[in-house]
């Protein structure tokens, strides 16, 4: 067993206690296709025609020699008189971006019709993390794989609840913890016209895998973030 796993799992235990830090920092401040196609990396949940889908994943600790689980980026896609504009933000590396700069001068104008262009053009905010596809049952291949995982707002903000319990009779998770984490069941359905996740949740507390060996390797295949 390499030294740098053995770490990894002697500091399960103050993990949460980082990563509840870093949750802290995030809400103080207040992503994978290419040209040549779909990253095979990335998955994807898949769904019906009714646009309803489930699964269960996993979500993965840090790789190795990087200190967070999951990376946050903002992002730009909207069309404007010259075409699409779809570029990641430079505010997710705590930059000054044209756009979100252009469009706060829109908002300030006090226009309404700038404001809805602002509106338009907002940055749109998504996180990707690695994760272990445990049942995929429209894609059963993908059973058992690392996959790189890019979701939204609500989902981090499930994420959340359950290292920040509401009630004290709450005990609080890591969900990317390899001893002390638990399975994610994803669950899609349309309401109102959008794709909608208020139906997922977390299981109860497992191990992924109960020998350290299969854990070491399935750690190291996780992609860089």
């Amino acid at each position: 067993m390499s030294n740098s796993f053995s770490q990894l799992k002697n500091s399960s235990k103050s993990s949460l206690d980082n990563l509840t830090s870093e949750l802290n920092k995030l809400s103080e401040k207040q992503s994978g296709g290419g040209a040549n196609g779909p990253d095979e990396r990335y998955w994807k949940l898949t769904v019906d025609k009714a646009q309803n889908g489930h699964a269960i994943v996993r979500f993965l600790p840090s790789p190795s020699g990087e200190s967070l689980p999951w990376v946050r980026i903002f992002s730009h896609a909207f069309q404007g008189t010259g075409g699409w504009y779809i570029e990641k933000s430079l505010t997710t590396l705590n930059k000054k971006d044209p756009v979100s700069e252009h469009n706060t001068e829109l908002w300030n104008s006090g226009v309404d019709a700038n404001k809805d262009i602002a509106r338009k053009q907002k940055r749109k905010l998504q996180y990707v993390s690695n994760i272990l596809v445990v049942s995929d049952p429209a894609n059963p291949d993908n059973e058992g794989k690392v996959f790189l995982y890019q979701y939204g707002k609500k989902i981090f903000d499930k994420i959340q609840d359950v290292m920040h319990p509401e009630f004290e009779d709450e005990t609080a998770v890591n969900p990317f913890d390899f001893w002390a984490g638990a399975n994610f069941r994803l669950r899609a359905r349309k309401v109102e016209g959008y794709r909608n996740y208020d139906k997922s949740d977390f299981d109860s507390v497992s191990v992924v895998l109960e020998d350290d060996d299969a854990l070491e390797k399935l750690w190291n295949s996780q992609y860089s973030l």
